[in-house]
């Protein structure tokens, strides 16, 4: 790893791809003088996957910029934020981080002994801190606070007050760690500039912020740990990773919201500054691009498929996963990762009734965020809708509803709505329906109908699931003799706060419930 040299080749190193820098005059002035102190944090809650390479990317950029690096693994917000991480999890869920991030770094290059790894109950719990965030909380507004969380805290309908504290705590961990700037995404911003404008009001300096854009997950949405599709764990096996990078959404010469091209981009590129396509002899063999634009702009003009475009991605992530996957190999590390997500026992296995093979679970049901795109009537059905609902997919799926006498046309235009996604095929009246949109029905009558609305921001694609089932794998397409679908809708109900469940659990999204309007006690 050969550092960088002057000022103006540093901050070319530690700016490279990245969305915004805020405090760009001091970044050079700081440059100008000595090596920049700088930290990321991750909160330890879910599982790290494969987008964990874009920030170790920069990581390396900042090593070679000859930064002073700081990781800080932020187990009291994983906390915090709605009881992500429970208490209880926390500190193998700590151990999980700092050994999975280590073997990242590793895989790609990085030497260890040159960062620096701290806990946050290392300092966050001293007489010092706490009496800070007492007096920070003394200068702030509940309104700034949930403004300032709004893209990282989970949005809830009855927030925790410990969500409240999130930001406060990450503003004033920039103190604490002694640094002059903090990284992070873009989805951080807000956070970023509630530091900057209550840390001087505690006599403490305002720090540099650099903000990498938020890569798009393998379904064209942000990749999540709790949407399984749209991220590839660590320690998925290869056939794993070659399944869920066929099912990427990587349209044919579309470059916008493409996450396979994103991953080259923000992480390939950078760690190896090229990137080979594997191709048949046939289609012009193998090409190797020395940068992107070249590689993106081949792409636009279908120079370059799809295909060889994922196989090629395929081969070079599964060099960065090997040395991970090897070191958790061991009956060590194997025994901290079952003991940091243990796995959810569904219910039904403890009833003294129920057969396990008969066992059917919500993450069996592949439920996504649409948007409908049009509205019409059924050509031959006066009571059918047939609409276009975009589901993150190539196009959108043609979809069949019984909701004429219910929703008015204009109201389902541009809604967001709750499809489910893998029940087979059904012709309606000669129109083939490929899903079903779910509502709320009242129990008495006349009948109403409401449908399901998933919280405001989300995007078309995102996985809709229930609370303790996030990492479940949907099954490809629901058979219809074993009637998994109607066996877990005997359990669907809106609550008395119209939010939709299955046995008293939510439906949630990763930004929050899943709702009705008004339909208190209906089914679903």
């Amino acid at each position: 790893m050969d550092p960088a040299t002057g000022p103006q080749e540093k901050y070319h190193l530690i700016t490279r791809n990245l969305q915004e820098v805020l405090g760009e005059d001091k970044l050079m002035a700081i440059l100008k003088e000595r090596e920049l102190k700088i930290y990321w944090g991750t909160a330890t809650t879910g599982k790290p996957h494969v987008a964990y390479f874009v920030p170790m990317s920069k990581i390396a950029d900042f090593l070679k910029a000859g930064c002073e690096v700081t990781i800080l693994f932020a187990d009291l917000h994983a906390y915090l934020d709605n009881m992500k991480a429970p208490w209880e999890l926390l500190e193998q869920r700590t151990r999980y981080y700092e050994n999975v991030i280590k073997a990242m770094l590793e895989s790609i290059g990085v030497p260890l002994e040159k960062l620096k790894f701290v806990r946050g109950t290392d300092y966050q719990l001293s007489k010092e801190y706490t009496l800070d965030v007492y007096r920070l909380s003394s200068l702030v507004t509940q309104h700034d606070v949930k403004k300032a969380g709004a893209e990282v805290v989970k949005q809830v309908e009855h927030p925790l007050l410990s969500g409240l504290l999130y930001p406060g705590l990450q503003a004033l961990d920039e103190e604490y760690l002694k640094v002059d700037a903090q990284f992070g995404g873009v989805d951080q911003r807000k956070i970023f500039t509630f530091a900057e404008k209550y840390l001087p009001s505690l006599g403490y300096a305002k720090r540099i912020h650099l903000m990498n854009p938020m890569v798009p997950g393998l379904t064209g949405s942000k990749m999540s740990s709790s949407e399984e599709d749209s991220k590839i764990d660590l320690l998925d096996r290869k056939e794993d990773v070659k399944k869920k990078l066929r099912k990427a959404f990587c349209e044919p010469g579309n470059v916008e919201n493409n996450g396979v091209l994103s991953f080259i981009k923000h992480v390939l590129f950078p760690l190896k500054s090229e990137f080979v396509v594997l191709r048949e002899e046939k289609w012009g063999g193998n090409k190797t691009y020395t940068d992107y634009e070249a590689l993106e702009k081949d792409f636009a003009e279908q120079v370059v498929h799809p295909g060889d475009l994922k196989n090629s991605v395929e081969v070079a992530l599964n060099k960065l996963l090997d040395p991970i996957r090897e070191k958790f190999s061991s009956p060590e590390l194997k025994k901290l990762t079952q003991a940091a997500y243990p796995k959810a026992k569904p219910a039904e296995k403890h009833t003294k009734n129920s057969e396990p093979e008969n066992t059917v679970v919500p993450s069996q049901l592949d439920m996504r965020v649409g948007k409908v795109i049009s509205v019409e009537k059924h050509p031959d059905a006066d009571s059918l809708y047939v609409e276009k609902i975009d589901v993150g997919e190539p196009e959108p799926r043609t979809v069949v509803s019984g909701l004429v006498q219910f929703v008015p046309r204009e109201q389902l235009q541009d809604r967001l709505v709750v499809l489910l996604c893998n029940m087979k095929p059904k012709a309606m009246r000669g129109v083939e329906s490929k899903g079903m949109v779910l509502c709320a029905s009242s129990l008495g009558e006349p009948r109403q109908v409401e449908l399901l609305e998933p919280p405001a921001g989300c995007c078309a694609g995102e996985r809709v699931y229930v609370e303790g089932y996030e990492d479940g794998e949907p099954e490809d397409e629901l058979k219809p003799k074993k009637k998994v679908f109607e066996k877990l809708q005997a359990d669907f109900r809106v609550s008395e706060d119209c939010i939709a469940q299955w046995k008293e659990r939510n439906f949630l999204t990763k930004l929050g419930t899943v709702s009705c309007k008004s339909l208190k006690g209906g089914s679903i």
